[in-house]
């Protein structure tokens, strides 16, 4: 049964030609029905195509387009142990040393494209403030107006989409392509526009081409506002 019809706009891509997985991901978490939402991205996700929401037979929903499968999203359980966050002050002192600024695989990515105006993209800045098996990363995200539902509150799915890649600048220390097959989230409560927060990164395990990271956003009292679980790939040559 068709729920929707949904269009992701060139605003919020990832990859170039194709929308970012956590921005797509809360999306679709909308509609699953929980709390928490296990979303697993299968193919390319288009831009400015209109995409049918569709229940699926096994709960939940799946995104289809083009007659092919794109994603799913069911009702999940997130296991995540979320350590301690830094300040807005050292997140932004660690932001001054995010790589993709220095070399971007996507520099227009809409969470952390260094080529997108404040205002236009989310501008998520993560640089290392822990080295090692649990390679950690952090930045300062003060939300843009545009990004407001009711109340002056982030609407979830942009809370979704800066859950996104700081997962990935804490797997991939190189300039390396990874895409994010797997994404388990869950927001407790969504920040206000303009709410000095920070937004924290850490390696949570995996082995060569597959790596999982975990993500959290954290609001003005320090308290966790928003985690996800993340499983990223990197694709084969060719």
């Amino acid at each position: 049964m068709k729920l929707a019809s949904v269009t992701i706009a060139r605003r919020f891509c990832g990859p170039p030609g194709s929308g970012n997985g956590g921005y797509v991901a809360g999306l679709l978490a909308g509609f699953a029905g929980d709390d928490t939402v296990d979303v697993r991205l299968r193919l390319p996700l288009p831009l400015e195509v209109a995409l049918d929401v569709l229940a699926a037979d096994a709960g939940g929903v799946e995104l289809h387009g083009g007659g092919q499968l794109l994603a799913s999203a069911v009702p999940g359980e997130l296991e995540l142990e979320v350590p301690a966050a830094p300040g807005f002050a050292q997140a932004s002192a660690a932001a001054l040393g995010y790589p993709g600024t220095r070399q971007h695989v996507s520099p227009g990515c809409f969470v952390c494209g260094p080529a997108r105006a404040a205002g236009d993209g989310l501008r998520v800045f993560t640089g290392l403030v822990h080295d090692g098996e649990h390679r950690t990363v952090a930045g300062a995200w003060c939300p843009d107006a545009s990004l407001a539902g009711t109340r002056s509150r982030v609407r979830p799915e942009f809370m979704w989409a800066a859950l996104d890649c700081p997962g990935y600048f804490a797997v991939m220390p190189e300039d390396r392509t990874m895409l994010v097959g797997r994404f388990i989230g869950r927001v407790e409560r969504s920040v206000e526009v303009g709410e000095p927060c920070v937004v924290l990164g850490w390696r949570v395990d995996g082995t060569g081409r597959r790596q999982r990271a975990g993500t959290a956003i954290f609001g003005a009292d320090g308290r966790c506002a928003a985690r996800a679980l993340s499983t990223w790939i990197e694709p084969r040559p060719g």
